[in-house]
């Protein structure tokens, strides 16, 4: 069965602070193919590159060197506004992707409205209502009774788990999640993360998830690379991604970057 690419990016380079005491080459000729419903989970150690790739094919940063092409369009020029319509993003503070203020429907209201031409209407239709109420119950935080909630008073969890949702109401091509648990106790991530795996899989998602947690890079995705210094020195996928452990992954880690993993926030979970 042929698969087709969603994103490629071929020979991103990267470079901060060029020509000065502070210049730091961050992507090195990455070279990557994402493929129409794959869940990759992107780790690696402070400074590995993982934000900046992630910023890259969002389109908050442009790449010095190299070509971004997500779904069929070369978007490499392209700001975040114009790549917003194939992207959905979910960032690592839940206060980021929501409207403080407005409440549970209006957020997801607006996230239904993306990428239309905007209207003089604002309310919230029926239709819309039982959409809403739909998508909340399949959270199972007992969220769509609580429409009428401002959406600042929801703890960091639920407002995940609804930032989730209105980044997936409308499918986007790619869904990049930046490392969106990293905020919450271990209790609430893990159940953010199982909120996470479901809306992926029911939706057949294809997926970019940076993670500062191995445990969780191998346990979740079908496919797993690793970042040392601006490279991609691991990428595996299929059986060989099933059967990994921590300590596998460490193993080449250092056979093929040719140093041991010194950041040891990396095995914490």
């Amino acid at each position: 069965m042929e698969t087709k690419a969603v994103l490629t990016l071929a020979n991103i380079h990267k470079t901060f602070h060029p020509g000065t005491n502070n210049e730091n080459h961050v992507l090195k000729g990455i070279n990557f193919i994402l493929e129409a419903g794959e869940f990759v989970t992107v780790i690696g150690g402070n400074g590995a590159g993982k934000s900046t790739l992630l910023n890259t094919i969002a389109g908050t940063i442009f790449p010095d060197e190299g070509s971004i092409i997500l779904a069929d369009c070369d978007v490499t020029k392209y700001n975040v506004r114009k790549r917003s319509k194939y992207i959905g993003r979910v960032f690592q503070d839940p206060r980021m992707g929501t409207a403080t203020r407005l409440t549970i429907e209006e957020n997801l209201a607006l996230a239904v409205k993306r990428n239309k031409p905007k209207g003089l209407g604002r309310g919230v239709s029926a239709k819309d209502r039982l959409l809403f109420e739909e998508k909340l119950a399949m959270l199972g935080l007992n969220l769509e009774t609580k429409l009428q909630a401002e959406i600042g008073l929801l703890s960091g969890g639920q407002r995940q788990a609804i930032t989730l949702l209105m980044a997936t109401l409308i499918t986007p091509k790619i869904l990049l999640l930046d490392e969106h648990t990293a905020a919450l106790d271990p209790k609430t991530s893990a159940a953010v993360l199982k909120i996470t795996e479901e809306l992926i899989t029911s939706k057949q998602l294809t997926t970019l998830m940076i993670t500062h947690n191995m445990e969780d890079a191998i346990r979740y995705g079908t496919r797993l690379i690793m970042l040392n210094a601006g490279k991609i020195v691991v990428d595996v996928k299929g059986v060989e991604k099933q059967n990994l452990t921590v300590t596998a992954l460490m193993n080449l880690f250092h056979q093929n970057s040719g140093t041991a993993l010194q950041d040891d926030t990396l095995l914490l979970g």
